[in-house]
Protein backbone atom coordinates (compact mmCIF):
# COMPACT_ATOMS: atom_id res chain seq x y z
CA UNK A 1 0.00 0.00 0.00
CA UNK A 2 1.45 3.36 -1.04
CA UNK A 3 0.88 6.06 1.55
CA UNK A 4 0.50 9.75 0.97
CA UNK A 5 2.51 11.45 3.68
CA UNK A 6 0.59 14.08 5.60
CA UNK A 7 3.07 16.49 7.22
CA UNK A 8 0.79 17.37 10.14
CA UNK A 9 -0.03 13.75 10.96
CA UNK A 10 2.74 13.05 13.48
CA UNK A 11 1.92 16.13 15.55
CA UNK A 12 -1.82 15.52 15.58
CA UNK A 13 -1.38 11.84 16.48
CA UNK A 14 0.97 12.82 19.31
CA UNK A 15 -1.49 15.33 20.76
CA UNK A 16 -4.88 13.69 20.35
CA UNK A 17 -6.40 12.32 23.58
CA UNK A 18 -7.81 9.22 21.88
CA UNK A 19 -4.26 8.05 21.04
CA UNK A 20 -2.29 6.29 23.76
CA UNK A 21 1.27 7.57 23.48
CA UNK A 22 3.10 5.03 25.65
CA UNK A 23 1.41 1.66 25.47
CA UNK A 24 4.13 -0.05 27.48
CA UNK A 25 3.02 1.87 30.58
CA UNK A 26 -0.40 0.22 30.40
CA UNK A 27 0.70 -3.39 29.91
CA UNK A 28 -1.47 -5.54 32.17
CA UNK A 29 -3.55 -2.50 33.15
CA UNK A 30 -5.63 -1.72 30.09
CA UNK A 31 -8.89 -2.09 32.01
CA UNK A 32 -7.73 0.86 34.14
CA UNK A 33 -7.39 2.93 30.97
CA UNK A 34 -11.05 2.27 30.23
CA UNK A 35 -12.02 2.26 33.93
CA UNK A 36 -14.02 -0.96 33.60
CA UNK A 37 -13.47 -4.76 33.53
CA UNK A 38 -14.95 -5.28 30.06
CA UNK A 39 -13.34 -7.55 27.42
CA UNK A 40 -10.59 -6.06 25.25
CA UNK A 41 -10.71 -6.48 21.48
CA UNK A 42 -7.98 -5.11 19.22
CA UNK A 43 -7.67 -4.51 15.50
CA UNK A 44 -4.19 -4.66 14.02
CA UNK A 45 -3.80 -2.50 10.94
CA UNK A 46 -7.06 -0.61 11.40
CA UNK A 47 -6.54 1.75 8.46
CA UNK A 48 -9.01 4.64 8.49
CA UNK A 49 -10.94 3.15 11.40
CA UNK A 50 -14.40 2.52 9.96
CA UNK A 51 -14.52 -1.10 11.14
CA UNK A 52 -13.40 -0.65 14.74
CA UNK A 53 -15.34 2.58 15.29
CA UNK A 54 -18.51 0.85 14.09
CA UNK A 55 -17.86 -2.05 16.45
CA UNK A 56 -17.26 0.29 19.38
CA UNK A 57 -20.52 2.10 18.68
CA UNK A 58 -22.48 -1.16 18.46
CA UNK A 59 -20.89 -2.78 21.53
CA UNK A 60 -20.49 -0.34 24.43
CA UNK A 61 -19.69 -3.20 26.82
CA UNK A 62 -16.49 -4.12 24.94
CA UNK A 63 -13.27 -2.07 24.97
CA UNK A 64 -11.61 -1.60 21.58
CA UNK A 65 -8.02 -0.69 20.75
CA UNK A 66 -7.12 0.12 17.16
CA UNK A 67 -3.49 -0.34 16.14
CA UNK A 68 -2.03 1.40 13.09
CA UNK A 69 1.64 1.75 12.20
CA UNK A 70 1.49 4.82 9.97
CA UNK A 71 0.63 8.26 11.35
CA UNK A 72 -0.81 9.49 8.05
CA UNK A 73 -3.30 6.61 8.09
CA UNK A 74 -4.03 6.90 11.80
CA UNK A 75 -4.82 10.58 11.30
CA UNK A 76 -7.76 9.59 9.09
CA UNK A 77 -9.11 7.36 11.87
CA UNK A 78 -8.74 10.24 14.33
CA UNK A 79 -10.65 12.52 11.99
CA UNK A 80 -13.40 9.93 11.69
CA UNK A 81 -13.53 9.58 15.49
CA UNK A 82 -13.87 13.36 15.81
CA UNK A 83 -17.13 13.36 13.86
CA UNK A 84 -20.46 13.66 15.65
CA UNK A 85 -21.18 9.96 15.09
CA UNK A 86 -18.23 8.68 17.12
CA UNK A 87 -16.74 11.45 19.29
CA UNK A 88 -18.79 10.51 22.35
CA UNK A 89 -17.49 6.92 22.45
CA UNK A 90 -15.57 6.11 25.62
CA UNK A 91 -14.75 2.46 24.80
CA UNK A 92 -12.09 3.00 22.15
CA UNK A 93 -8.42 4.02 22.03
CA UNK A 94 -5.82 4.12 19.25
CA UNK A 95 -2.14 3.11 19.26
CA UNK A 96 0.50 4.02 16.71
CA UNK A 97 2.90 1.08 16.76
CA UNK A 98 4.35 -1.91 14.95
CA UNK A 99 2.36 -5.10 15.51
CA UNK A 100 5.62 -7.00 16.11
CA UNK A 101 5.81 -5.26 19.50
CA UNK A 102 2.40 -6.45 20.69
CA UNK A 103 3.76 -8.50 23.61
CA UNK A 104 5.40 -5.33 24.97
CA UNK A 105 2.02 -3.60 25.11
CA UNK A 106 -0.35 -6.29 26.36
CA UNK A 107 0.12 -8.78 29.18
CA UNK A 108 -0.44 -12.53 29.04
CA UNK A 109 -4.14 -13.30 28.44
CA UNK A 110 -5.12 -9.62 28.46
CA UNK A 111 -6.78 -9.62 25.02
CA UNK A 112 -10.02 -11.43 24.18
CA UNK A 113 -10.10 -11.00 20.40
CA UNK A 114 -7.85 -9.84 17.57
CA UNK A 115 -9.14 -8.58 14.24
CA UNK A 116 -6.94 -8.63 11.13
CA UNK A 117 -8.56 -7.01 8.11
CA UNK A 118 -7.08 -6.79 4.60
CA UNK A 119 -3.51 -6.98 5.85
CA UNK A 120 -0.54 -6.32 3.57
CA UNK A 121 -0.04 -9.61 1.64
CA UNK A 122 3.74 -9.25 1.36
CA UNK A 123 3.60 -11.39 -1.82
CA UNK A 124 7.29 -12.23 -2.10
CA UNK A 125 8.15 -15.55 -0.44
CA UNK A 126 11.14 -14.08 1.37
CA UNK A 127 8.79 -11.68 3.16
CA UNK A 128 6.40 -14.36 4.44
CA UNK A 129 7.39 -13.77 8.07
CA UNK A 130 6.11 -10.21 7.78
CA UNK A 131 2.56 -11.31 7.02
CA UNK A 132 0.28 -10.70 9.98
CA UNK A 133 -1.05 -14.26 9.73
CA UNK A 134 2.38 -15.91 9.62
CA UNK A 135 3.22 -18.42 12.33
CA UNK A 136 5.68 -15.87 13.73
CA UNK A 137 2.89 -13.35 14.28
CA UNK A 138 0.46 -16.02 15.43
CA UNK A 139 2.96 -16.89 18.17
CA UNK A 140 3.07 -13.24 19.20
CA UNK A 141 -0.72 -13.12 19.43
CA UNK A 142 -0.68 -16.28 21.51
CA UNK A 143 1.35 -14.42 24.13
CA UNK A 144 -1.45 -11.90 24.75
CA UNK A 145 -4.68 -13.73 23.87
CA UNK A 146 -6.78 -15.30 26.58
CA UNK A 147 -7.28 -19.04 26.54
CA UNK A 148 -10.11 -19.55 24.03
CA UNK A 149 -9.44 -16.06 22.67
CA UNK A 150 -10.09 -15.66 18.95
CA UNK A 151 -8.57 -14.23 15.80
CA UNK A 152 -10.79 -13.06 12.94
CA UNK A 153 -9.14 -12.43 9.58
CA UNK A 154 -10.63 -11.03 6.37
CA UNK A 155 -9.03 -10.50 2.96
CA UNK A 156 -9.79 -10.59 -0.75
CA UNK A 157 -6.32 -12.00 -1.47
CA UNK A 158 -6.74 -15.72 -2.14
CA UNK A 159 -3.02 -16.67 -1.96
CA UNK A 160 -2.70 -14.85 1.36
CA UNK A 161 -5.83 -16.55 2.66
CA UNK A 162 -4.60 -20.02 1.64
CA UNK A 163 -1.26 -19.24 3.29
CA UNK A 164 -3.10 -18.16 6.46
CA UNK A 165 -5.13 -21.37 6.61
CA UNK A 166 -1.94 -23.41 6.44
CA UNK A 167 -0.23 -21.30 9.10
CA UNK A 168 -3.19 -21.77 11.44
CA UNK A 169 -2.97 -25.54 10.98
CA UNK A 170 0.72 -25.46 11.91
CA UNK A 171 0.15 -23.33 15.00
CA UNK A 172 -1.43 -23.74 18.43
CA UNK A 173 -4.81 -22.54 17.18
CA UNK A 174 -8.00 -24.32 16.23
CA UNK A 175 -9.66 -23.29 12.98
CA UNK A 176 -13.27 -22.62 13.99
CA UNK A 177 -14.71 -21.71 10.59
CA UNK A 178 -13.76 -20.20 7.25
CA UNK A 179 -15.24 -19.17 3.92
CA UNK A 180 -13.94 -17.90 0.61
CA UNK A 181 -17.15 -16.04 -0.18
CA UNK A 182 -18.19 -14.26 3.00
CA UNK A 183 -21.01 -12.16 1.58
CA UNK A 184 -22.76 -15.28 0.28
CA UNK A 185 -22.26 -17.30 3.47
CA UNK A 186 -25.20 -16.28 5.69
CA UNK A 187 -23.96 -17.87 8.91
CA UNK A 188 -20.59 -16.08 8.80
CA UNK A 189 -21.84 -12.87 7.22
CA UNK A 190 -24.45 -12.22 9.90
CA UNK A 191 -23.62 -8.92 11.59
CA UNK A 192 -20.61 -8.39 9.34
CA UNK A 193 -19.16 -4.88 9.37
CA UNK A 194 -17.37 -3.97 6.18
CA UNK A 195 -14.05 -2.17 6.21
CA UNK A 196 -13.27 0.53 3.63
CA UNK A 197 -11.25 -1.98 1.61
CA UNK A 198 -13.97 -4.61 1.89
CA UNK A 199 -16.58 -2.26 0.46
CA UNK A 200 -14.22 -1.27 -2.35
CA UNK A 201 -13.15 -4.79 -3.33
CA UNK A 202 -16.60 -6.37 -3.03
CA UNK A 203 -18.00 -3.63 -5.27
CA UNK A 204 -15.48 -4.76 -7.87
CA UNK A 205 -16.85 -8.30 -7.59
CA UNK A 206 -13.99 -9.73 -5.55
CA UNK A 207 -15.14 -12.46 -3.13
CA UNK A 208 -14.18 -11.80 0.48
CA UNK A 209 -12.48 -14.53 2.52
CA UNK A 210 -12.79 -14.87 6.29
CA UNK A 211 -11.48 -17.23 8.93
CA UNK A 212 -11.99 -17.52 12.65
CA UNK A 213 -9.38 -19.27 14.80
CA UNK A 214 -9.36 -19.96 18.52
CA UNK A 215 -6.35 -20.17 20.80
Amino acid sequence: MRLRNIPRAAEEVANHPIVIQSGEEHKGKWNKVFDNPNPIHIEIGMGKGQFILSLAKQNPDINYIGIERYTSVLLRAIEKFDTEEYSSLSNIRFLCMDAADIANIFATQEVDRIYLNFSDPWPKARHAKRRLTSREFLARYEEVLKQDGTIEFKTDNIPLFDFSLEEIKESNYTLVDFTKDLHHEPSMNKGNIMTEYEAKFSALGNPICKLIARR
